[in-house]
């Protein structure tokens, strides 16, 4: 005749109520942070890179448009009213090229100092968690001020463009002189404008570093600075050449 044994009791595991049970993990739901409060850097720094990147997509679109134009209307020619014929009315300029070259020069100097501070920065993040060890020391941080320096080359550099611009008006090329003295005062004016808003944000830059924020805080400002400033080197010399080789 079969046997059955004893009964085996299970237990059943307690999900949190009162005092006893065991939580489950929990993970972090959303946010900027990892799920333990501290904000998170990285994920914040690569919303930022790619907001920049959409910003100088729009950016590079006018320059685009502002391309065609040039070209088209270089090639177009106009109606003559006197003798009713369609003759061609681009002048080419006279540009100051030895004076736009020193411009250039002072922007490619200021796009590595940007690079050199952003490299700085950089370093300086990666090194702060051992920083906040105690007991540890990696001695003194004494950092160069190549954000300073970014804005003194930005600023010769739109004195320089201002400088260029009176070079021409001595040359006799005014805005309305023609077509294509129009064109390149409208270029070299508009990326002049989106230079000084760079060294508007390298001025914000700065004074976040001076009020001694958070270092990733720092960074993020900093290096969607420095990449924004690189794009305005590049661009400075697609303008550069387009002025001076299609004339």
């Amino acid at each position: 005749m079969a046997t059955f044994s004893s009964s085996v009791s299970i237990e059943v595991p307690k999900t949190g109520q009162g005092a006893g049970g065991v939580r489950p993990p929990a993970y972090g739901g959303g946010g900027d942070g990892p799920g333990d409060g501290s904000p998170d850097y990285g994920q914040r720094l690569r919303r930022v890179r790619l907001g920049l990147a959409i910003g100088l997509t729009s950016v590079t679109m006018i320059f685009v448009s502002l391309t065609s134009a040039y070209v088209v209307r270089r090639g177009l020619p106009t109606l003559d009213e006197r003798t009713n014929t369609y003759v061609r009315d681009w002048i080419p300029v006279d540009l100051p090229i030895a004076l736009l070259l020193v411009n250039t020069a002072l922007l490619l100097v200021s796009s590595i100092t940007a690079e050199l501070a952003r490299r700085q920065i950089t370093r300086q993040a990666a090194l702060a968690p051992v920083r906040s060890i105690p007991g540890v020391s990696l001695g003194e941080d004494r950092g160069f001020p190549w954000l300073g320096v970014t804005v003194v080359l930005g600023g010769g550099f739109l004195t320089g463009q201002w400088m260029a611009w009176r070079e021409l008006a001595d040359r006799g090329f005014y805005l309305a002189t023609s077509a294509s003295s129009s064109f390149v005062y409208l270029l070299t004016a508009t990326h002049a404008v989106h230079l000084a808003g760079g060294i508007l944000v390298l001025l914000y830059a700065v004074a976040v570093s001076l009020l001694h924020k958070p270092v990733e805080e720092r960074r993020i400002v900093v290096d969607v600075t420095a990449w924004y400033w690189h794009f305005m080197f590049l661009l400075w010399l697609y303008i550069f050449g387009l002025v001076w080789f299609v004339r």
